[in-house]
């Protein structure tokens, strides 16, 4: 079975009519992994809808200008993208228009009438992506959203599932990149916090030198965040601080799947290695999206 296939039936499986896909770095295979999704749920019938937070599916990476995977989408697909890069050929069927404002202008949401290549731009505001999921749900069956870690906190506490993917082109090394993978999992995976046991609830983000203090003073009670997006803490200080407080959060995230790109472009990863010191580090399902096989 294809990667998107499983991927698609393991959000399904707990009730998600969205998929949000977010990354340790870029180019850590995001955009291949929301695509090989997207292939899988409009080969099963499904009516697709598409967004991202940031921009996806350009030629040409704006920041590096390297070369980017592409978005072909099939006629029927629903998308959520800025009036600035809507493809002025073939024409797309309007369904409506947005008061939201992205980067290249404002938000409409369309619908693909014959296959060509999209851009997608998106709203910069968690809100605002919670607005236009919610837009797309009407027009579609199922959606997919490439996105940015600090606007997770649209999913918190709904249906949504969440794949976290990671790659070579985040990290220096295999052990970091795994590393990387492990600490922003366990962030997004924090657990519902108790209200019939003590807590302390923490305004803001929990910062690296809020939790020094936490653990300096020897805190045993919950330490609780509004949502997974609240913690400000990555690689060893994340997982240090995960080691020695209870930190818990008001609004959980279901983390369903783990992704890895072991090609970057100024070195790789041998895949199998990577792709299993990441299952095994995460307790995950993991699939190497390039290759096309799930791993654990």
């Amino acid at each position: 079975m294809r990667v998107g296939n499983q991927l698609l039936e393991l959000a399904r499986a707990g009730g998600a009519r969205s998929l949000f896909v977010v990354g340790t770095g870029k180019n850590v295979g995001k955009t291949v992994a929301m695509r090989s999704v997207y292939e899988a749920a409009h080969d099963a019938g499904l009516r697709v809808a598409l967004a991202s937070i940031g921009r996806d599916g350009e030629a040409i990476d704006s920041g590096d200008a390297q070369p980017k995977p592409r978005l072909r989408l099939r006629p029927g697909t629903v998308v959520a993208t800025a009036s600035g890069v809507l493809p002025r050929s073939p024409a797309s069927k309007l369904l409506g228009l947005s008061h939201l404002q992205t980067a290249a202008g404002p938000l409409l949401y369309v619908e693909v009438a014959n296959t060509a290549f999209y851009e997608l731009v998106g709203p910069p505001t968690a809100s605002g992506i919670r607005e236009a999921i919610a837009a797309l749900q009407a027009w579609s069956d199922f959606t997919i959203v490439d996105g940015a870690i600090d606007r997770v906190a649209a999913l918190a506490g709904g249906n949504d599932a969440v794949a976290v993917a990671s790659g070579a082109a985040a990290a220096g090394t295999l052990t970091e990149a795994v590393e990387a993978a492990v600490a922003l999992v366990q962030r997004l995976r924090v657990a519902k916090y108790d209200a019939n046991e003590a807590w302390l609830r923490v305004d803001g983000a929990l910062t690296a030198s809020r939790t020094a203090e936490l653990i300096a003073a020897r805190e045993r009670r919950q330490v609780v965040v509004r949502d997974p997006t609240q913690i400000a803490l990555v690689g060893k200080a994340a997982s240090h601080a995960f080691a020695h407080l209870a930190i818990r959060c008001e609004r959980p995230l279901r983390v369903i799947a783990a992704t890895v790109a072991s090609i970057g472009r100024d070195h790789s990863f041998e895949p199998r290695a990577f792709a299993r010191a990441v299952a095994g580090a995460t307790g995950l399902p993991t699939f190497d999206v390039y290759a096309g096989e799930r791993v654990a």
